[in-house]
């Protein structure tokens, strides 16, 4: 397993990691949930990232649990949380950034876990409803407070979180040091243009999610939509009409070839290529099982064989 650096900060992160978006509650609870989790650390992968809105505050309460369970010594891992949708449908506690919501949801998540603290906490998206500097502020004080270790924003646009980067030296507080952006072959202009300024700014560091596209890019979704995938789920519909968009399923028929060249499956490749990015601290996985986790793995030797050529064939195979 390789690390990088979180950004400019000390920390270092897992270059895969694992998260339980989607797959904690609706497809993992229990022995299986403990047992991915249990294989990826087993393989190297030190930064296990959730949120508070996923299956509404479930998927933290069974991460926690399974961490109690394994007994891994908390110096060892690095555990994350993202706040902004809220759990209660009231005025101040849903979709907001604004002290009194952030200063409780915290309390909440750690609650959830059962830990002391998280590494990392997110600004889940960005507030137009709640001036910066009051964000800012109050995501100080939770690190001041030993809550969290570090802050950061989560697709939130580049013009805020200069703003917030700003703020934060004006006033001398803790700065967000991280970015938790969506990154695949198809979703690219934010890590690559939008924020080509930040990195070097202000040391900008990234944890990338959904590598695969929500799973477009396994392949899975070239015959339509198989029994128990994600785009099967109660509650994502929305998803289908994007796996199953014609013009990007014929890209992932040009990787193919690619792929097995390579002696790999495309979503090995694709996981390899978005670690490849030298500005990704750590690119997410999900699994829904075991297997899925060794599977995802197996990337690390993909990166390796990931040259110029290579690299230039994927470029063609994208553009089509």
């Amino acid at each position: 397993m390789e690390y990088r650096r979180l950004g400019r900060t000390g920390l270092k992160v897992s270059v895969l990691s694992f998260g339980s978006w989607v797959t904690f509650g609706p497809q993992l609870d229990g022995d299986l949930a403990t047992a991915c989790l249990s294989a990826a650390y087993e393989a190297g992968i030190n930064f296990f990232d959730n949120a508070e809105a996923y299956a509404g505050g479930k998927s933290e309460e069974i991460m926690g649990r399974a961490l109690r369970e394994l007994g891994w010594p908390r110096w060892s891992y690095v555990v994350s949380t993202k706040l902004f949708w809220g759990l209660h449908d009231v005025v101040n506690m849903h979709n907001t950034l604004n002290r009194k919501y952030l200063m409780q949801a915290i309390d909440a998540s750690l609650e959830r876990f059962g830990l002391d603290f998280v590494d990392l906490v997110f600004c889940h998206r960005a507030d137009p409803d709640t001036p910066i500097e009051e964000t800012v502020w109050a995501m100080h004080d939770i690190v001041s407070s030993g809550k969290a270790l570090y802050w950061g924003t989560s697709e939130w646009p580049a013009a805020d979180l200069r703003a917030a980067f700003e703020i934060a030296e004006r006033h001398h507080l803790h700065k967000p040091v991280m970015e938790q952006p969506e990154y695949n072959l198809f979703k690219r202009a934010k890590v690559e243009q939008e924020y080509a300024r930040l990195y070097e700014d202000f040391g900008l560091g990234l944890t990338t999610w959904s590598p695969l596209a929500s799973g477009l890019l396994t392949g899975k979704y070239l015959g339509g939509v198989p029994e128990g995938s994600r785009a099967s789920l109660s509650g994502y519909e929305w998803l289908r009409d994007r796996v199953l968009d014609e013009e990007r399923n014929a890209a992932v028929r040009r990787l193919q070839p690619i792929a097995a060249r390579l002696g790999c499956s495309t979503a090995q490749l694709a996981i390899a290529w978005c670690a490849h990015n030298p500005r990704v601290s750590t690119v997410i996985l999900g699994a829904s099982r075991v297997e899925q986790v060794h599977e995802n793995l197996a990337s690390l030797e993909v990166l390796e064989r990931l040259d110029d050529d290579v690299l230039a064939e994927i470029e063609a195979a994208m553009a089509g």
